[in-house]
């Protein structure tokens, strides 16, 4: 399970037990195809540009914006609050800010590729230990398509020595945990994301993940070149998955 679903917990969730309260209705039940199909065309709110990764609700719970904020993620299994800076930033400087992140946890780092590309197997988590930096780099420029564009692959690179973890997930949020987060802030500040308090993420409400055949082979690619277990071999077609 990926870090923003363990984050917001409520929001990710496509089944509830018999006796949980029922969801409320989706705002996307009653649309009509032309309706669907006019809203997931819309790339850009305000000065906020969308990758075709997600979108946001119909009802537009949550206006998509560029910025961060803090918070805290409580690790039952170690006893610990982590500090988390969460961020989310247009599409023209998104990929160079993830990129850019990767400097403050060193030279040579683990790797973790999120996949949901299977369906009934929920995500799944491809583990890479021990690359260097520029070769990883090298490689996510390759694949800078799919990393954008996918809403079944996430990524997080990781440090667990120091330890200190910088995720690109579905969502296309970067979410950075650890200490400390003030070199992670300057970064984001040189890319013009700055702290915004009140921010609320796509994850916080109903939203759509897109995939494609062709975004599921360049994963099979990228998980190939980074050489990691072979797995999550079903693809999604082009589904649409409403959260």
């Amino acid at each position: 399970m990926g870090f923003v679903d363990r984050f917001f917990p409520d929001v990710s969730k496509t089944r509830t037990p018999i006796d949980a309260p029922r969801p409320r209705s989706s705002s996307f039940e009653q649309l009509t195809e032309e309706q669907l199909e006019a809203h997931l065309c819309v790339e850009q709110y305000g000065n906020f540009q969308l990758t075709k990764a997600v979108r946001p609700s119909y009802d537009l719970r949550v206006v998509p914006r560029q910025g961060y904020r803090f918070d805290t993620y409580r690790d039952e299994e170690a006893g610990a609050n982590v500090p988390v800076l969460m961020a989310s930033a247009s599409s023209e400087v998104l990929f160079d800010l993830f990129i850019e992140l990767l400097e403050p946890l060193g030279n040579e780092l683990d790797v973790v590729m999120e996949t949901s590309h299977r369906t009934s197997d929920g995500h799944q988590d491809l583990y890479r230990e021990h690359i260097d930096v520029p070769v990883l780099k090298s490689i996510l420029w390759d694949y800078e398509e799919l990393l954008l564009n996918d809403g079944c692959t996430g990524i997080a690179v990781l440090n667990p020595s120091i330890p200190q973890e910088v995720q690109f997930d579905e969502h296309k949020l970067l979410i950075i945990y650890g200490e400390p987060l003030e070199p992670f802030e300057a970064i984001m500040q040189r890319h013009g994301v700055y702290l915004d308090t009140g921010l609320k993420f796509l994850t916080e409400a109903e939203h759509v993940h897109s995939s494609s055949d062709q975004l599921h082979a360049e994963f099979c690619e990228l998980r190939t070149r980074l050489g990691m277990d072979c797995g999550a071999d079903g693809g999604r077609g082009g589904e649409l998955d409403v959260l």
